[in-house]
């Protein structure tokens, strides 16, 4: 596993618990909205199970829905503990910006 990889392992839950908090979607549109933000090595074979793990946990539901382009799609929404989730996760995200920046600003290195 590469550098980078191992950096997004612990985040892109909380991006993912994001896409669905904006609307409702499907796994596909949340692959798109990953590339469309900065995240173009994300396949569907990582997103699909980290949605199961997801929804196991209670932190998002599904329904099914026709597809005017095919079979039916699983729509995923977050749940009352998933809307929970997401805000934690955002908390903590915030204080581990917060400490990187601080850590670099410390060294005086100019990557702020």
């Amino acid at each position: 596993m590469n550098d980078r990889s191992q950096m997004l392992k612990g985040t892109l839950e909380g991006c993912i618990l994001q896409i669905i908090g904006s609307s409702e979607t499907y796994g596909y549109e949340i692959s798109e909205k990953l590339k469309a933000n900065g995240f173009p090595d994300i396949s569907e074979g990582t997103i699909y199970p980290l949605l199961m793990r997801l929804e196991r946990n209670g932190l998002i539901a599904a329904t099914y829905r026709q597809s005017p382009f095919g079979p039916r799609r699983k729509y995923f929404r977050l749940t009352e503990a998933g809307k929970r989730e997401l805000d934690s996760f955002w908390e903590r995200w915030v204080a581990l910006e917060s400490a990187v920046r601080s850590l670099f600003a410390a060294k005086g290195d100019g990557r702020e």
